[in-house]
């Protein structure tokens, strides 16, 4: 039975809860402090009356149940105190009742299996949570699309591939040893992004005019033009200056990673957060100048520089190139794509001017281009400038040119034009120094084209040698008085002797043989040779802005032109290459070699391939190139003959001199002259023609006096130089006049 509640809920006076029967407090034993009520039980006694079967009292443990009891609940609450539960209360042991004892015949229930979730509701928890991941995506997907499309858009502006080109190197050109006469060695364009220096880009609304103050000193360019260039957004590319040295390159990123350096401090970066944020949350319309680095937007494209290290020796043969690395002048231009080989690309993803290694990209590399050996020796180039460029200072001529060619084979060993010019700084040279006159200039050749006259009587069989020819102090043709260049009385004249003492009359006179009285037909048989020698005809070389030089037909001629044509005047024009040819044709038996200036090739595997020989023409017998070298050989021999300063001793030297009136250059009528002397050695056994002209001399003007020293200089160097042996015969001293 259980104990009577108190009145108030208070289970007794001083305050206790009220114990179930047989149930000590807890925290205390039945023999504790308080001692058991009257009538209860003491521990392991059953109650009064009661037999040790029978049932517990309220509060006590169940048959089967655990001894551990739940604490009753307070007397105030009205209800009377559960039986313990089966389920262990969590976050405490049960507390044990201090009278129950654990039966020992029975082991205590097992906890029941744990009941999985429905179905039906699994499945509607995760379709609403697929539901919120969809509807987060779709959050995203419509900001990126609408609402952050512009700023999107923009920083992918910036952080995008760009392509940029590589420059194939281009191909060497050398003299005929192999040494470089225009290279190429590694150089830098300074490019820029335009799109990077915007005001979004940078955070400062001046970034072209801050980078163009900045660079302008250092690539010497104008701060305008630099700045123009970066004020195109819409090019990603723009090179600012061309072929940089190694030196200007550094300068410029030793700047650009300072600034960086300074642009990536931690007051900086906390500037550029705040760019574009409203003026309430302390955003910002530009970072302050020490945060921005103006120069973010500028790089380096490494590639070539053409350079010429012998300065400006053979510049007129070999050429220049212009700002963009491309052939602009001699072989620089005409051999253009063999020597530029072919450019390249490389592709890859930059953000804000670094690299992103992690992004790939693409190359496609450059082909080199091949090396051009020339047939040009630079030791005798050198002496053949060295010599024309002396004399058109001493005789104050307008210009002057050397040709030395090789006999048998028709290789140009020098081709010399001054003044000449530097290709290493094209500044200081005028527009009219940077062709080559050698070729570029068609010029009547004067009395060097007696020779082909004289030919064409000697291979026709009209005369000999030693032919008789009356000369007159004036000769009337065609209403014209013709004169030779100094008054003389009658002279009498062997064939021989009016090559050696260069007589127009007596030039005439023998062609006039040629036609059997009839001029046409003369001139018809003397244009044919003209034609074969490579008047008016290209010379093969295919050298920009050379010219074929100019012919009249022979039914096209006109009164005094039907004559003076004879003598290398009026209608008929060569340049210098082909008027030293028609000294190399006689030189070589009558054959005429093609001219050549280009050795061998070498392609980008290191393959060398020469050039073809020349194409050969039989132009004259011979014997007719025997006899006509044996009266050349007068000319410089004989006392009478007008070349002895172009006489060496110890080799026999045949040659011709020329003085001829100087077309005007408007085309109406003369204007001074041209002095030339064309001549080959040894006269023996020839190896080598050189030819000399001066165009418009003042201090002096005979073809002689002028070029004949300059012939020996150049020629006596060349023999020399190719170990030419001295002649092992003497001249035939051909009889020159006779007496009537």
């Amino acid at each position: 039975m259980s104990t009577p509640r108190q009145p108030g809920g208070s289970g007794g006076g001083d305050g206790r809860r009220p114990v179930p029967r047989g149930t000590a407090p807890r925290g205390q034993s039945a023999s504790g402090r308080s001692q058991p009520a009257k009538g209860q039980p003491t521990k392991g006694q059953p109650a009064r009356g009661q037999s040790a079967k029978a049932q517990p009292a309220k509060g006590q443990p169940v048959r089967g149940q655990s001894a551990k009891a739940q604490p009753a609940k307070s007397a105030s609450a009205g209800r009377t105190p559960r039986a313990p539960q089966q389920r262990r209360p969590e976050g405490r042991p049960p507390a044990r009742s201090q009278a129950a004892v654990r039966p020992k015949s029975r082991p205590s229930q097992r906890s029941k299996a744990l009941k999985l979730a429905e179905p039906k509701r699994r499945l509607k928890v995760i379709t609403v949570a697929l539901s919120l991941v969809f509807s987060v995506f779709a959050g995203r997907l419509v900001q990126l699309q609408l609402v952050d499309a512009s700023a999107l858009a923009a920083d992918a502006n910036t952080n995008r591939y760009l392509n940029i080109p590589i420059t194939a190197e281009r191909g060497s050109i050398t003299s005929s040893d192999g040494v470089a006469l225009a290279a190429t060695v590694d150089a830098y364009d300074i490019t820029a992004d335009p799109a990077m220096f915007t005001p979004e880009a940078t955070g400062i609304p001046d970034a072209p005019e801050q980078a163009a103050a900045l660079l302008a000193p250092i690539i010497g360019v104008s701060k305008e033009k630099v700045a123009a260039d970066l004020h195109t957004p819409k090019t990603r590319y723009k090179r600012l200056a061309a072929q940089q040295t190694p030196a200007t390159k550094k300068q410029i990123s030793d700047l650009k990673s300072s600034l960086e350096k300074q642009a990536g401090s931690r007051a900086c970066q906390a500037q550029k957060k705040l760019l574009g944020k409203p003026a309430e949350e302390g955003g910002r319309t530009r970072v302050d100048n020490e945060c921005a680095n103006p120069l973010a937007g500028v790089f380096n494209r490494e590639t070539q520089k053409r350079i010429y290290p012998a300065d400006g020796l053979a510049a007129n043969l070999v050429g220049f190139v212009n700002a963009e690395g491309e052939g602009a002048g001699g072989l620089e231009l005409q051999y253009q794509k063999l020597l530029a080989g072919k450019d390249g690309h490389s592709s890859y993803a930059q953000s804000g001017g670094r690299l992103v290694p992690t992004a790939g990209g693409s190359m496609d590399p450059a082909v080199p281009g091949s090396d051009v050996r020339l047939t040009v020796n630079r030791d005798i180039q050198w002496a053949a400038q060295r010599a024309i460029a002396d004399q058109v200072a001493n005789s104050g001529a307008e210009k002057g040119y050397v040709v030395v060619q090789d006999v048998k084979t028709g290789q140009v060993l020098a081709m010399a034009t001054a003044p000449g010019f530097n290709p290493n700084d094209l500044s200081l040279s005028k527009q009219s120094q940077l062709g080559n006159a050698a070729l570029g200039d068609a010029y009547e050749p004067g009395s060097t084209a007696k020779l082909m006259s004289m030919a064409a009587v000697l291979d026709s069989g009209k005369a000999t040698w030693d032919t008789k020819v009356t000369v007159p102090n004036r000769l009337v043709r065609a209403g014209q008085q013709f004169k030779d260049d100094i008054d003389h009385d009658t002279w009498y004249l062997t064939l021989a002797g009016v090559l050696a003492k260069s007589s127009n009359i007596g030039t005439i006179e023998a062609v006039e043989t040629l036609g059997g009285g009839d001029q046409l037909a003369a001139n018809k048989v003397l244009d044919g040779y003209l034609r074969k020698f490579g008047v008016a005809q290209p010379t093969g070389l295919g050298f920009p802005g050379e010219t074929a030089g100019m012919l009249k037909k022979p039914e096209d001629l006109v009164a005094s032109e039907k004559y003076n044509i004879a003598f290398g005047q009026g209608p008929m024009q060569m340049n210098a290459l082909q008027a030293t040819s028609v000294y190399s044709t006689i030189a070589n038996g009558g054959v005429r070699v093609a001219p050549s200036i280009v050795q061998g090739v070498t392609d980008p595997n290191g393959k060398y391939t020469p050039s073809a020989p020349g194409e050969q023409t039989q132009v004259v017998s011979p014997e007719t190139a025997k006899t006509l070298t044996s009266m050349l050989e007068s000319v410089v021999d004989d006392e009478q003959g007008t070349g002895g300063k172009a006489a060496i001793p110890g080799y026999r030297v045949a040659g011709k001199t020329g003085t001829a009136n100087r077309g005007a250059a408007d085309g109406k009528g003369y204007d001074g002259y041209t002095a030339s002397f064309i001549g080959f050695a040894p006269a023996d056994a020839p190896r080598y023609t050189v030819s000399c002209t001066l165009q418009g001399p003042v201090n002096g003007h005979f073809g002689g006096q002028l070029c004949g020293p300059v012939f020996k200089q150049v020629m006596e160097f060349t023999l020399k130089t190719m170990q030419v042996p001295p002649s092992g015969s003497q001249a035939p001293n051909l009889t020159v006049d006779w007496k009537p």
